[in-house]
C-alpha cells in the first residue's frame, strides 16, 4: 500500500511493490519520482526526515536527511551583510541537501533492489515529461520576472518560450542526465551495497558537489533581501556531512505509541500536545465540534510556543525533552486552556528554567516564494508512506529544493534549499545559527504503533501547520474510529498563533484559520469563545496521506482529495 502527495510518486512505488521490491526499495523510488513531479515541492537539493520500522521490530527508527549550516555560516557573518534574518530564498539560506543521502542510506541497508530499479521511473519523467498542475502553473508564472532578471538558468530550464500553462509537459532533462550519470557512475563498483555507497559519494564528493562548489564560488544572486548575495555552502561541507541515524521520540497515548524525530524537527510539537489531550474526554466533545476544535488549538499554542522556546539541534543545545513530554509538566500546562481563546505565546519553564523568546524583527520581504513555498492554502512539502506486505512500514516528509527557492544549478537541474531561513540571528537561542548545526525545520512524519501488531504511518506537508493537520487526522482515527479517508477528509483547521518557521517569520496572534465546510454554528461558537476565525476554500488545508497495518492483517491507505495526492494498493 502506498500513499503519496502525487499519483505518479504513488504508482511509481507500487511498480517496485508488484516487482517484489519491500516498503523501502518503493519509497525510495516513489521519493526520486517526487524530486521530479512536484519540483516546487521537493528536489534533490532539499531535505527529508525519515521514520520506519521493519515486519519483524517495533522499535522504530529515523534517518535524518536534514542537512547542516555551512562551516562559514555564523550570526557574524549575517551580520556583516546587514541583515537581521536570514533570507527564505537565495544562496545565503542553503544548508548541506540531505535528501539524497538519506535515501540511500535506507535503500543500501533496508532496500533490495538494484540502484538502476528505483531511478528507472524518475528518470523517464525527468526525460519524457510530466503534466504542470495548477499550483505549479500559478508558481512559475509567478517567478517568471525573477528567473528572467535574475535567475537565468532557472528561466532556462523551466519557462522556455514562457510560463508553462496547467496540463502541458515540463520536461527537466538536465535532472534526468544527473540521474543517468549517478547511476552510471555507481555501477562501476561491485556489488549492491558497493554501488549504493558509491552513488552517494558521487553526490557528496564528485561531480555533483564539485558543480555545487564551482557554481557557489562566483554566484551572486538576488534574494528575498531585495538585495544580490554570495551563498556560503561549500564542496567541503558537502564532503564532511552523511546522513545519520537516530532514536525516535515516543509517547503513549490512547492504546498507541506515538513515534517522531527529535527535537531538531517540530515532531516533539504533536507529542507534547497529545500529552496535553490526555486529560479531555476528547470523545464526549465530538469529532470536529467547536469545544474540540477549542482544546485541540488552545493546547496546540501551548506545544508550539514549547517549539519556539526549547527546541533545536539537540547536538548543539541541551533540550529539556524528557521533562517537555511528561505528564507532570504537561497536568501544570493544561491549566492555562480556559473557555476563552488565548493570543498570546506562553511557553513554559521545564525543570524551573526560564523560556527565551526571539525578540521581533524588523525584516522585510519581497517577491513570491519569500520563504515557505505555498501558494494559496493547499501547504507545500511533499509526503510519502509504504506498507509493504511482510509488515515493513516507512513515513517520510521530503522537501526542500524547490525550484522557486534558489537558482537552478547549471548542468544539474535541481536547486538548493533554504532551510537555513529557520535559524535566528539572535544569539544565545535554542535554534540560533551556528556553523554546522542542523535547523529546526517543520518536516514531521509519523509513526503509531498499537498492541497486537497494528501500524500507521502518515504525515502531510504544510510547514508549520504539518502537525496541526496530523493531529486532527490521529484523533479522528483515535479517539473517534474514523476510517483513514474519513479522518482525511474532515474538515481542517489551523491556528496561526505561533511565528512562520519561514521567512519574515510572520504572527498572527489569535488567528484561527477553517475550512468552509465547517458548519456555521460551529464557526459562531468559536468566535464566541474568542478566537479570530476565518473561513477559506471548502478544502483548503492539508495534504494528510496515510497507509496502515490492521490488526487483521489488512494494509489500507488513504490520500487528501485537496491536491495530486493518490493511494494505491492491492
Amino acid at each position: 500500500m502506498v500513499s503519496s502527495t502525487h499519483w505518479l510518486a504513488s504508482t511509481a512505488a507500487m511498480r517496485i511493490l508488484e516487482r517484489g521490491g519491500n516498503a523501502f526499495d518503493a519509497v525510495v523510488a516513489g521519493g526520486l519520482t517526487l524530486q521530479v513531479v512536484e519540483p516546487h515541492l521537493n528536489g534533490l537539493g532539499g531535505d527529508l526526515p525519515i521514520i520506519f520500522t521493519r515486519a519483524e521490530e517495533d522499535s522504530p527508527r529515523v534517518i535524518c536527511g536534514q542537512g547542516v549550516a555551512p562551516a562559514a555560516a555564523s550570526i557574524e557573518r549575517f551580520q556583516e551583510l546587514d541583515l537581521d534574518l536570514i533570507p527564505g530564498t537565495g544562496l545565503l539560506c542553503a544548508c548541506v541537501p540531505g535528501a539524497f543521502d538519506a535515501w540511500m542510506t535506507l535503500l543500501r541497508d533496508h532496500g533490495t533492489c538494484e540502484i538502476e530499479e528505483v531511478f528507472e521511473m524518475a528518470i523517464a519523467y525527468a526525460d519524457h515529461g510530466t503534466p504542470v498542475s495548477a499550483q505549479l502553473a500559478e508558481i512559475l508564472a509567478g517567478v517568471s520576472g525573477l528567473f528572467e532578471a535574475h535567475w537565468p538558468s532557472s528561466a532556462e530550464l523551466y519557462l522556455g518560450d514562457g510560463p508553462p500553462s496547467q496540463g502541458t509537459l515540463v520536461r527537466n532533462r538536465p535532472l534526468a542526465d544527473t540521474y543517468r550519470r549517478i547511476v552510471r557512475e555507481a555501477k562501476t563498483a561491485r556489488g549492491r551495497e558497493a554501488q549504493i555507497d558509491a552513488a552517494r559519494a558521487c553526490f557528496y564528493q564528485g561531480f555533483v558537489a564539485s558543480a555545487i562548489d564551482s557554481f557557489l564560488a562566483s554566484a551572486v544572486v538576488r534574494d528575498s533581501s531585495g538585495r544580490d548575495n554570495p551563498g556560503l555552502l561549500s564542496g567541503e561541507d558537502l564532503a564532511s556531512w552523511q546522513a545519520s541515524y537516530e532514536e525516535p521520540v515516543c509517547l503513549s497515548f490512547g492504546g498507541y505509541e506515538i513515534y517522531k524525530t527529535g527535537p531538531w524537527g517540530q515532531g516533539p510539537v504533536l507529542l507534547q500536545q497529545l500529552a496535553l489531550l490526555d486529560g479531555f474526554d476528547l470523545a464526549e466533545m465530538g469529532h470536529n465540534s467547536a469545544e474540540y476544535i477549542h482544546a485541540v488549538v488552545e493546547t496546540g499554542k501551548l506545544a508550539f510556543a514549547d517549539r519556539e522556546a526549547w527546541y533545536g539541534d539537540p547536538n548543539f543545545v541541551d533540550v529539556p525533552l524528557e521533562t517537555l513530554l511528561s505528564a507532570g509538566y504537561a497536568s501544570e500546562r493544561r491549566r492555562l486552556v480556559g473557555e476563552r481563546a488565548s493570543a498570546e505565546l506562553r511557553p513554559g519553564g521545564p525543570d524551573g528554567r526560564e523560556p527565551r523568546l526571539a525578540q521581533a524583527t524588523s525584516g522585510s520581504a519581497s517577491g513570491l516564494g519569500i520563504g515557505e513555498p505555498t501558494v494559496g492554502a493547499i501547504g507545500d512539502t511533499c509526503h510519502i508512506d509504504v506498507v509493504d506486505r511482510h509488515g515493513n512500514i516507512v513515513s517520510a516528509t521530503p522537501s526542500g529544493g524547490w525550484l522557486q527557492s534558489s537558482p537552478a544549478i547549471p548542468g544539474l537541474g535541481f536547486s538548493l534549499g533554504t532551510r537555513a531561513q529557520m535559524f535566528w540571528l539572535e544569539p544565545g537561542l535554542p535554534n540560533s545559527l551556528a556553523p554546522r548545526k542542523r535547523p529546526r525545520t517543520t518536516l514531521t512524519p509519523t509513526l503509531a504503533l498499537k498492541d497486537g501488531g497494528a501500524r500507521i504511518g502518515f504525515g502531510s506537508p504544510g510547514g508549520d501547520q504539518q502537525d496541526q493537520w496530523a493531529m486532527n487526522f490521529l484523533l479522528g482515527v483515535q479517539a473517534f474510529g474514523l476510517g483513514l479517508q474519513q479522518a482525511i477528509d474532515a474538515p481542517q483547521f489551523q491556528s496561526l498563533n505561533a511565528p512562520s518557521s519561514f521567512y519574515p517569520r510572520r504572527r498572527v496572534p489569535g488567528r484561527l484559520e477553517v475550512e468552509g465546510r465547517l458548519a456555521p454554528d460551529i464557526v459562531a461558537d468559536l468566535r464566541d469563545r474568542g478566537h479570530d476565525v476565518v473561513a477559506g476554500g471548502d478544502w483548503a488545508y492539508g495534504r494528510v496521506c496515510a497507509v496502515a497495518r490492521g490488526e487483521d492483517r489488512l494494509l489500507r491507505g488513504a490520500a487528501s482529495p485537496r491536491a495530486e495526492g493518490y493511494a494505491i494498493g492491492r
